[in-house]
């Protein structure tokens, strides 16, 4: 295990009925609020109204609705012009991972002066941001309880990262009972997400990390356990509980810090959904038994052996690549049953830009020296490749 500075600084505000206290949460930082959120979901679940009516008129309420699915920096503009124009106290983000990402931009760019594309480039570049308050609405990126943000530029075909403590979110409201309207297919996409920040930071090369893997193994076997419950019944609240804590723990630094590497899907995926505009969980979904696959060898064998037992209960077996090699099996077949699209051509995807696309992977992330296993362009290529085809096992 490596050195690590650790700090979980969001409040979580967890359970039914939480949304009560925004008006005591928003009133410690000011009374000009930019409540930011993505299309008209929490106007269909009355989320939106709820809101109006517990702020009435004790606060300035101001709006940048429409984020995107894959939040593009011209939104992050726009949002950050009202700040300025309105003397903004505290963002208000309502709504999934995308909306969050949006604000936390938006929020450092309040006091940047250059464009806050910028950030993406040189996350040291956020030297102060405006506090932030989320009411997550899918269990999906974790986004409401680290300083990450994901960013789409449409005009270069970029999706890159930025992050910073700044932008951690201050108070998170997590009420599950918000989930229950969320459609079978983003739930899916949400739990896909959750388990590859789980992966990504579980199938990493430093050793000794037997505190961050057994977190990282619980964390997988409830999103195993919950989400086909949630599938069947969208209104379970243990289900829609259980998933909405393990995605805000799977990456709130609890399972990586203490490891170094980057990661390889997300990567991978960013292009996919740079270019084509996909679901990003559905994208990581198609993408990570591809890679499991690829870099399967003797090396890496009792790794994904190990996965295997501690998360589906597969029986040790002296054949240790038998023994990952159905982890593998089951990690691609688990995706299939839940509803999960597993090749690209089910997203819209074919063959025609993948070589761009693995160019750009490896030019906007080491994977040569950087990752779990070292990936080339052709790597990637050949990983793109395997993902237009079903999975034979």
């Amino acid at each position: 295990m490596e050195n690590f500075n650790f700090k979980a600084e969001t409040n979580i505000l967890f359970g039914k009925g939480q949304v009560d206290k925004l008006p005591n949460v928003l009133s410690s930082f000011g009374k000009n609020v930019l409540l930011v959120y993505g299309g008209g979901s929490i106007k269909r679940s009355g989320l939106y109204d709820k809101i109006n009516q517990l702020l009435g008129d004790d606060f300035n309420l101001f709006e940048l609705p429409g984020v995107e699915p894959n939040p593009r920096i011209e939104t992050v503009r726009k949002g950050a012009a009202l700040c300025k124009e309105h003397n903004i106290d505290v963002c208000l983000a309502v709504g999934g991972g995308s909306t969050i990402d949006c604000t936390k931009a938006i929020a450092a760019a309040r006091f940047y002066q250059g464009d806050p594309w910028d950030f993406t480039q040189d996350s040291r570049l956020v030297k102060e941001a405006l506090p932030i308050v989320t009411i997550l609405t899918i269990a999906a990126t974790g986004s409401e309880m680290n300083g990450g943000s994901v960013l789409t530029n449409v005009e270069t075909k970029e999706k890159l990262s930025f992050g910073s403590r700044k932008v951690v979110p201050k108070v998170s409201i997590l009420d599950p009972t918000l989930t229950f309207s969320v459609p079978t297919y983003q739930t899916l996409a949400g739990s896909s997400d959750i388990l590859s920040h789980l992966f990504e930071n579980y199938f990493n090369k430093t050793p000794n990390t037997m505190v961050q893997d057994g977190i990282a193994e619980g964390l997988m076997r409830t999103v195993y356990h919950y989400t086909p419950l949630a599938l069947k019944n969208p209104e379970d609240y243990d289900a829609r509980a259980n998933l909405m804590w393990a995605s805000s723990l799977a990456l709130n630094g609890l399972t990586g810090s203490g490891k170094s590497g980057i990661w390889s899907c997300h990567g991978m995926e960013h292009e996919l959904s740079a270019y084509y505009d996909i679901t990003h969980g559905i994208g990581l979904a198609i993408i990570t038994p591809r890679w499991m696959q690829h870099i399967l060898s003797e090396e890496t064998a009792e790794r994904f052996a190990m996965f295997g037992r501690r998360v589906f209960d597969l029986e040790k077996d002296d054949d240790m690549m038998k023994t990952a090699q159905k982890a593998i099996e089951l990690t691609y077949e688990t995706f299939k049953e839940w509803g999960v699209p597993m090749t690209l051509g089910e997203v819209g995807i074919d063959n025609k830009l993948l070589e761009e696309m693995a160019e750009q992977t490896i030019k906007h992330k080491d994977l040569a020296t950087e990752a779990y296993v070292s990936l080339d362009k052709e790597d990637v290529l050949a990983i793109f490749e395997a993902s237009l085809e079903e999975m034979n096992f």
